[in-house]
């Protein structure tokens, strides 16, 4: 029962890191911390990495925290921090792979969600400013990127 539990737990936090990413990306990247997410957009900085960064660091520590939980008894501690940690592993992979390609990884993805999601990107980062933008989603974004135009 307790292993039941517990995959239960790390499914739902993983789909519940989806709504965090995008309340995180909406109001606060693109609100109060807009200064740190802001190079992504404009991508005015001559380095691999950028101060958007930062929020990886965040999660990270939320999940290391989890883990260390886990370690001291928490049992549920475990499941909570790999959820997190595999949201943000998929994160990566969809977000600074496949759509940014910060390594030249996935460029032949060409199956109707890797169309999808890199269409909803696309017009995310259309919007320059703080202000005015869609889609802040990562994994799940509206069925209106999946359509063929």
């Amino acid at each position: 029962m307790q292993i039941f539990l517990w995959i239960v737990i790390f499914l739902a936090t993983f789909s519940v890191m989806e709504f965090m990413a995008w309340f995180t990306h909406k109001y606060v990247m693109h609100g109060f911390l807009w200064s740190l997410h802001k190079d992504h957009h404009h991508k005015d900085h001559d380095s691999w990495f950028e101060r958007n960064d930062a929020f990886f660091i965040f999660y990270a520590v939320v999940s290391m925290s989890l883990f260390y939980a886990g370690s001291t008894g928490w049992w549920y501690g475990w499941a909570l921090g790999f959820g997190i940690l595999a949201y943000g592993i998929a994160y990566f992979l969809v977000h600074d792979i496949f759509i940014h390609q910060r390594f030249k990884m996935f460029r032949k993805a060409n199956n109707w969600y890797a169309k999808g999601v890199r269409r909803a990107h696309k017009i995310h980062h259309k919007h320059l400013g703080k202000k005015d933008g869609e889609c802040f989603g990562m994994l799940f974004v509206p069925f209106k990127y999946f359509k063929k135009s």
